[in-house]
């Protein structure tokens, strides 16, 4: 029977979500893809569905817990074993601290680290029912430390990433395997390329990271023997100061 892997904001084939959604799908697993634009994750089922895989979308807003229900209900109805749960939303901007507001610090905490939890609090039943399966956050060098002008994005992350520990800890005696994956850099990805394209210029040759090569690396997490799990994992390019 096929397995499913859901991947929750998933993007357009040319970022980290869809990279990581084509390459679970090469794997052989049937894909859900999600996000709050539909036409953009629709661009990446239409990629894997090229490529011989199989893939559904749906639009879902991670902050809503009526669109994350309808999500986990439609994998529900599919009858296959679920997988792996990809946490992978998030937002970013710059905003000085003085200009910063209580509910633009609200909003960026509940992309960055509330999707998680209400995500988490549907998957990891499942997946402990199970006695088997992962669930893998999508995390930044904000992560690990602050910077100016980004108090918000990194007490989010921040938050995200010790959320991720506790389940790590409380699920993994249970089959479960639960995993950080910290991207510290630019990624090279559709968002980056549209915005910033004269600065991924500049950084040169591998001065990006390649959402393809970024999807390897969950999927070698996601396919560890339990013998010797990685819970946290740093991805950078090879000439990033750091």
């Amino acid at each position: 029977m096929m397995e499913t892997i859901l991947v929750l904001g998933a993007g357009t084939p040319d970022g980290v979500g869809g990279a990581i959604a084509l390459r679970f799908a090469k794997g052989g697993y049937h894909v859900l893809v999600t996000g709050r634009t539909l036409q953009k994750v629709e661009a990446t089922r239409a990629a894997i569905a090229a490529q011989g895989g199989s893939a559904e979308a749906m639009s879902c807003d991670v902050t809503s817990q009526q669109d994350l229900d309808a999500v986990f209900d439609a994998l529900a109805g599919k009858e296959m074993p679920l997988a792996s749960v990809v946490y992978n939303a998030g937002n970013n901007s710059p905003v000085a601290f003085e200009t910063l507001t209580a509910e633009q610090f609200e909003a960026y905490w509940r992309v960055c680290c509330l999707g998680g939890f209400l995500a988490a609090k549907r998957a990891m039943p499942l997946l402990a029912g199970q006695g088997r399966g992962t669930m893998l956050f999508t995390g930044a060098s904000a992560s690990l430390r602050g910077k100016p002008n980004f108090a918000h994005f990194s007490a989010a992350k921040g938050a995200l990433r010790n959320l991720v520990q506790a389940l790590a800890r409380e699920y993994g005696p249970k089959g479960v395997h639960v995993a950080h994956i910290i991207i510290d850099g630019v990624v090279n990805g559709d968002q980056v390329k549209f915005r910033f394209g004269d600065y991924l210029d500049k950084l040169g040759e591998d001065g990006a990271l390649d959402p393809a090569a970024i999807a390897e690396a969950f999927w070698m997490i996601h396919s560890q023997p339990r013998s010797a799990w990685t819970q946290e994992l740093d991805l950078r390019p090879f000439k990033e100061v750091w």
